[in-house]
């Protein structure tokens, strides 16, 4: 009879690669992974894994396998979800993910309404950016998680995992507004008055296309979030689209901070909707684009009908502001 146990971690192998990043995100010894592997293979009766040195390639059959174990850690999730319906009166750990925007504008408001109606569930909340959520969901790290995809850059297939849609949000160009001129006859001391900021809740009718509007600042400096976050590829693929690359000059993942620097004409940058936390301020202009962020919510496969993660997801639709573009469909 073939382990669970291990069958999970022929899983993560085939999903992270190399044994030593299996251990070190399951918190096990590289020896420990190996010999558990090996085990595998003696249940198995036949090679799973061909090595080449320090590294280890999956078999054809291994590969087979782990089409199997995602199947069956999913019908094992969907018992757990039975069982904890059975029991009845949520009550213990609900480890959840979220992004840094998500974290501030959604999720407080979705803990008091978890708080009402389940006391007995504890939420424990982990700001984890999207492109590391499906590795901690598969780990056992995360129960449930908020991520989302740019127009520009979908969300990619992750075996073992659902997602629900939760809702959407408008994307903007950030960029700072130049200081009108003085007048002759203004006193030194005068202050300069800045024009309004495009309202970021009303799009501009009939303006420009999108690739116009960022390609008018090819030769700015730009801001961006940290590489290998969806967030910078989101910005690099817009302005690749519009027939240039951004010159980068910052790279900063928190929104407050990029608006402030664009208010201080360090760079021009693109923000989503949550990003943009009250008024800009008069030093920024923002003009809305045709992109769209959507935020989904995640989970293993089969866990979605677990009563703890179904009654925050019920948390989270109800704490979406209702400026935000609500997901039509479920899941």
């Amino acid at each position: 009879m073939l382990d669970v146990r291990r069958l999970r971690l022929l899983r993560e192998l085939a999903r992270r690669g190399t044994i030593a990043a299996v251990a070190e995100a399951l918190s096990f010894s590289p020896s420990a992974v190996s010999q558990q592997l090996s085990v595998l293979e003696r249940e198995a009766g036949l090679p799973l894994l061909e090595r080449t040195g320090r590294t280890v390639r999956l078999t054809p059959a291994a590969q087979n396998l782990v089409r199997h174990a995602d199947a069956v850690l999913e019908r094992l999730e969907r018992a757990d979800a039975d069982l904890a319906e059975a029991r009845g009166g949520l009550a213990g750990a609900l480890r959840i993910g979220a992004f840094p925007t998500a974290t501030r504008a959604i999720v407080p408001a979705a803990l008091v309404h978890l708080a009402r109606r389940h006391p007995g569930l504890e939420p424990m909340v982990s700001e984890t950016d999207p492109a590391a959520v499906a590795h901690a969901l598969r780990a056992g790290d995360l129960d449930v998680a908020l991520v989302h995809e740019y127009d520009l850059v979908p969300e990619p297939p992750e075996p073992g995992l659902a997602t629900r849609p939760l809702y959407g949000e408008a994307m903007y160009l950030a960029t700072p507004v130049a200081p009108a001129p003085m007048p002759v006859s203004a006193p030194a001391d005068a202050v300069p008055v800045h024009p309004a900021p495009t309202d970021p809740g009303a799009p501009t009718a009939g303006g420009p296309g999108q690739d116009a509007v960022l390609r008018a600042h090819r030769d700015d400096p730009w801001i961006t979030a940290t590489p290998g976050t969806l967030c910078h590829a989101m910005t690099v693929r817009a302005c690749r689209a519009a027939g240039f690359t951004p010159r980068v000059r910052h790279q900063v993942d928190e929104f407050a901070t990029v608006l402030a620097l664009v208010a201080v004409g360090q760079g021009v940058a693109v923000v989503p909707q949550l990003g943009v936390t009250g008024p800009a301020g008069p030093a920024v202009s923002l003009v809305r684009l045709r992109m769209e962020r959507r935020t989904k919510i995640a989970f293993r496969g089969g866990a979605g009908a677990h009563p703890a993660v179904a009654a925050f997801t019920a948390a989270l639709r109800a704490a979406v502001p209702p400026d935000l573009a609500a997901a039509r469909a479920e899941a």
